[in-house]
């Protein structure tokens, strides 16, 4: 990135690894120009796209069209962008008040971005409890209650599987999600499948599957199914959140349907020049024999072996602490504990207006810098409490954070006992 970004750069010798600069002219070249201060097409460069339906391929061990692939801001924009797809501008205002909106399914717990989006485009959120005392798995007759329920007031459209899961940390097994397909499929429903934490699994016996190998596996009439998957360079073993690189595969959508998806992300432009090309990196990553091969792979097994660690490290800690009930982090990069209040302190809550959790939270935060974020902001089982912690920090301060939130937490009961 730091080649393309000053080209004269490609022209020094032993600074860069010889890899790193035939990647860089490669890019280079796709770019209008020769430069990333130039438009791309607005799904992304097509080398880029490419470079990423290949890692789909590989990954999944089937082939997989360039053409379904749309670059994009992270993969927030993707989803969005798609999710606009299911709402119902065209009813005259008239007919609204008359006409159910359109609703989309999604887990709760649940990553904000979704019940914030659903509200922006004035759709339904149609929410389906997540198992904690199984780990939080996801359960088909769940799915059936919500749908139920739902049909009153909604027409469902679609369903948001986050796997492995944020806030909850879980990942799906390989029969849950063939009962989600199943399901989705009876229920005419398309599938956002969120995926950006597919690198992002640590537990022993648990794997990754994408919705889209196993939908293709199950054969007809699966196979058929519409589907959207995503991808960020923000998760896995790279963390580059700010670089703003993202991807969403699209298949089998209406063909008419998928011209609007194109039309209305022609809007923007184009994403990120520096977004895609972090995209590429990951999607392109260094191959055996090649001169950056080694350091890179020694990198990304080290970063997932300390996340590994500190996954285990968070939980079995948590789980020392009287009161706090924690799951296995299977995968993605956080915790959510469940916590026991006292009575006196959810009163003092409600006297102070805030949810118990918020208010836990605030004085965790005042009195040891700790910086965690309530339940209730993913949405949680009535009467229970919890709150997301990450597995990011180093494992020093991990451990740190682990003994002075013990601390609080036991002075804390102490005071409203």
């Amino acid at each position: 990135m730091a080649l393309m970004t000053h080209p004269p750069l490609l022209d020094t010798e032993g600074i860069f690894p010889e890899d790193a600069k035939e990647r860089a002219r490669d890019l280079l070249a796709g770019c209008r120009g020769g430069s990333v201060g130039s438009y791309t097409d607005s799904p992304g460069m097509e080398i880029i796209r490419r470079h990423v339906a290949d890692y789909i391929a590989e990954r999944d061990g089937a082939p997989a069209d360039w053409r379904n692939v749309m670059l994009c801001a992270g993969a927030s924009e993707g989803i969005r962008a798609v999710m606009k797809l299911m709402t119902n501008p065209g009813i005259p205002e008239g007919l609204r008040a008359s006409t159910k909106r359109p609703g989309v399914m999604i887990p709760i717990p649940q990553y904000p971005l979704y019940s914030a989006s659903l509200a922006e485009y004035n759709m339904e959120q149609v929410g389906y409890y997540l198992d904690e005392s199984r780990n939080w798995a996801l359960d088909v007759e769940e799915l059936e209650r919500s749908i139920k329920e739902a049909k009153t007031r909604c027409l469902v459209r679609a369903i948001v599987i986050i796997n492995p899961g944020n806030p909850t940390g879980q990942v799906l097994t390989r029969g849950n999600i063939e009962a989600v397909i199943k399901f989705a499929q009876k229920e005419k429903l398309f599938i956002f499948a969120d995926e950006v934490y597919q690198h992002n699994v640590y537990a022993e016996g648990s794997k990754f599957h994408s919705f889209k190998k196993v939908m293709s596996e199950m054969g007809s009439p699966y196979i058929d199914m519409e589907v959207a998957s995503f991808m960020s360079c923000s998760k896995g073993y790279m963390g580059e959140c700010g670089m703003r690189g993202g991807y969403a595969e699209v298949v089998n959508m209406d063909q008419d349907v998928m011209a609007m998806l194109q039309k209305s992300i022609s809007a923007k432009l184009c994403p990120t020049v520096l977004g895609q090309s972090c995209m590429d990196i990951v999607a392109n990553p260094p191959r055996p024999g090649e001169p950056s091969y080694e350091s890179w792979l020694q990198e990304k097994d080290d970063n997932l072996a300390s996340l590994a660690r500190r996954a285990e490290l968070v939980a079995t800690n948590l789980n020392t602490i009287e009161g706090f009930s924690c799951n296995t982090v299977q995968g993605a990069m956080y915790a959510f504990p469940q916590l026991q209040l006292p009575v006196k302190a959810v009163e003092a809550a409600t006297k102070a207006g805030q949810f118990p959790d918020v208010f836990y939270a605030f004085r965790l935060l005042e009195a040891t810098g700790i910086c965690v974020i309530p339940g209730s902001g993913f949405g949680q089982k009535e009467g229970t409490y919890h709150f997301r912690t990450t597995i990011l920090p180093q494992e020093p301060m991990i451990a740190d954070m682990l003994a002075r939130l013990k601390e609080f937490h036991l002075h804390f009961i102490e005071e409203f006992s």
